[in-house]
Order: C-alpha cells, then sequence, then structure tokens
C-alpha cells in the first residue's frame, strides 16, 4: 500500500467511526399535544403479501390539525413482528409513538 493511501485511511478510518457511534438509530420528533385524535378510519386491508407487512392507517398532527394517513405495505424484517404507531393518552396530552420493529 502507497504511503498516501495508508494515511488517508489512518485519518478516515477514525471520523467514520465517530460519524457511525454519534448518528442515532431510530431518531423521531416527540409529538405531543392536548387534542384527542379523531376516530379510527376503518380501511380495508389488502390481501396478503409475502415478504410485507401492512402498516394500518393512522392519524397524523399536521399543521395544528389531524391529517389522515393511509395504510401501506413495508417490508418484513426477519425475526420480528410489527408494532403499529398509535396514540397514547396522558392525563391531558397526547403522544404519538412511531411504529416500529420488535424482535
Amino acid at each position: 500500500m502507497k504511503p498516501l493511501a495508508k494515511l488517508r485511511l489512518v485519518l478516515l478510518a477514525p471520523l467514520a467511526l465517530a460519524a457511525f457511534v454519534s448518528t442515532p438509530t431510530f431518531a423521531q420528533t416527540e409529538v405531543i399535544i392536548r387534542q384527542a385524535p379523531p376516530a379510527e378510519r376503518v380501511e380495508v386491508i389488502p390481501a396478503e403479501r409475502p415478504g410485507y407487512a401492512w402498516d394500518r392507517g393512522h392519524w397524523r398532527w399536521e399543521g395544528g390539525a389531524y391529517a389522515w394517513v393511509p395504510g401501506h405495505w413495508q417490508p418484513v424484517m426477519r425475526n420480528a413482528r410489527w408494532e403499529p404507531g398509535h396514540w397514547e393518552s396522558h392525563g391531558p396530552n397526547w403522544y404519538w409513538r412511531e411504529g416500529h420493529w420488535i424482535r
């Protein structure tokens, strides 16, 4: 290996590691509001699609009001089950819990 290539590797490896370690694997904005979400809409779940999990529709807080996000398919994560996103009530506040895979 050429000396310049070795120097690049020596200098870039710690930077790459630092970038990897400092990047959160699951970052999300926490949504806390006082207005309860509307009742869930009834959605027809399409026929099963091999290799995909159905993520049901939900209400999202957007611009000071709720907006419906329709359900969609997402690729299955091996050896995990999908926990859908949902709103939780704590006292007068409502918190959005993002959907995620549970192993």
